[in-house]
């Protein structure tokens, strides 16, 4: 027992450390960090904000990052207007109850969302019928769309302005991709919004 759990750690580990690898070593995946950066950076300087949006495990996602933009993420500087729409349960429920809850972000964007603002919408498999409305309540709004997803993409391959395809099809390892890319995001947008010289 002990000696197969040992190796399911050691199985579950290297499976991780595969996955960032790869991820580090993609020149295309760098690229796609530094217009990510930019298009949120230019959004922040005009007075635009960052919306964020998933289920599950993305919600944490969307509100981890929000809550390290609005706060801080390496050194003290004035707070980013970063949105989560994943944490308020009386708007959601209300959404739910009287729309359905596919709806649940679109009406929130609809509501939020403003021209030029930026949409960070988190899905392990491209194909979550919330965040696909969302992201098409984004483009009414005439809002860009980043998306992050899986290896194959789904739907929001095609639908986001840029999109996050992180080389797995295992969704332990798709979330774990995503929170790199998120402190990424954060930490780089940081920087060029407040950088300290140093």
């Amino acid at each position: 027992m002990a000696s197969a759990l040992k190796e399911r750690i050691g199985v579950e580990f290297n499976k991780t450390v595969s996955l960032l690898q790869q991820m580090s070593h993609d020149d295309a995946l760098h690229e796609l960090i530094l217009q990510a950066v930019d298009l949120s950076v230019q959004a922040l300087k005009r007075g635009n904000k960052l919306l964020f949006a998933g289920n599950g495990g993305s919600a944490a996602d969307a509100q981890h990052w929000a809550g390290e933009l609005v706060s801080r993420f390496y050194y003290d500087r004035p707070g980013l207007p970063a949105i989560a729409l994943t944490t308020d349960t009386s708007i959601m429920t209300a959404i739910g109850n009287d729309y359905g809850y596919d709806y649940v972000f679109a009406r929130q964007v609809e509501a939020l969302g403003q021209q030029g603002d930026v949409l960070f919408a988190i899905s392990t498999s491209g194909n979550s019928r919330n965040i696909v409305r969302a992201i098409e309540a984004a483009r009414e709004k005439r809002m860009m769309t980043i998306g992050l997803t899986g290896q194959g993409g789904g739907k929001m391959a095609g639908m986001c302005d840029l999109c996050f395809r992180v080389p797995s099809g295992e969704t332990p390892r798709i979330q774990e991709g995503h929170e790199a890319l998120g402190h990424m995001l954060c930490a780089l947008i940081e920087a060029e919004m407040f950088p300290r010289g140093d």
